[in-house]
């Protein structure tokens, strides 16, 4: 009885110490670690002269884990970085191509970090496993290839000046010059004379009915 007793306070304290290790590990697993962020993009952030900063730009990344087959959203900024699980994606810069460009391609520069064992007898380490461009719309040209993890663009939100105009707008305030001209009060009148000739032929036949 004693002897069952201890076992079952033993198993309640090691499930206790599970469960405390477990919920730290998932409060560590959040934190982006230091040498990580540290390490450059070796992409040169281009600014063009059209749109948004690129500071100001926001890239929608999708993450899956080949695993278990989850897959969520990373909304970041360029320069920020974002750690889930022993996963870490870094963003550096996002790009569309401007309204007139066919045809339309969105773009991102991305780091993935791993934390793996190199081998089974080496300790965990981040390793870079991706770093470069990836494409929406060619998703073939660059691919993140790992085992594990999968990353691609879903969308770089920022506008440019022409996005702003609308077209039919511009065509149709270019019209108006046109149709004010020929609607002017001094037009309107110029119709009226043309009938007033027409209507003046018509005593001719007076004369014909009285002989």
């Amino acid at each position: 009885m004693r002897r069952a007793l201890a076992l079952s306070l033993l198993s309640a304290l090691a499930l206790t110490a599970c469960t405390k290790s477990g919920d730290e590990a998932e409060a560590v697993a959040t934190e982006v670690p230091k040498d990580v962020v540290a390490q450059a993009s070796g992409a040169p952030v281009v600014e063009s002269e059209y749109g948004t900063p690129v500071k100001d730009r926001v890239a929608t990344l999708g993450l899956l884990n080949k695993r278990n087959n989850l897959e969520q959203d990373l909304t970041l900024k360029p320069g920020e970085a974002r750690r889930v699980g022993n996963v870490v994606v870094k963003l550096a810069s996002c790009e569309r191509t401007l309204p007139w460009e066919s045809p339309a391609e969105t773009g991102a520069f991305v780091q993935v970090f791993v934390e793996e064992r190199a081998a089974a007898d080496k300790p965990l380490a981040w390793r870079t496993v991706f770093s470069g461009w990836l494409y929406k719309n060619s998703p073939s040209l660059n691919v993140v290839e790992h085992p594990v993890y999968d990353v691609w663009v879903k969308d770089c939100a920022m506008k440019f000046p022409g996005e702003e105009d609308s077209p039919a707008a511009s065509s149709s305030s270019a019209a108006k010059p046109a149709g004010s001209a020929s609607g002017k009060p001094g037009s309107a009148p110029a119709a009226k004379p043309s009938a007033a000739p027409s209507a003046a032929p018509s005593p001719p036949p007076g004369p014909e009915l009285d002989t």
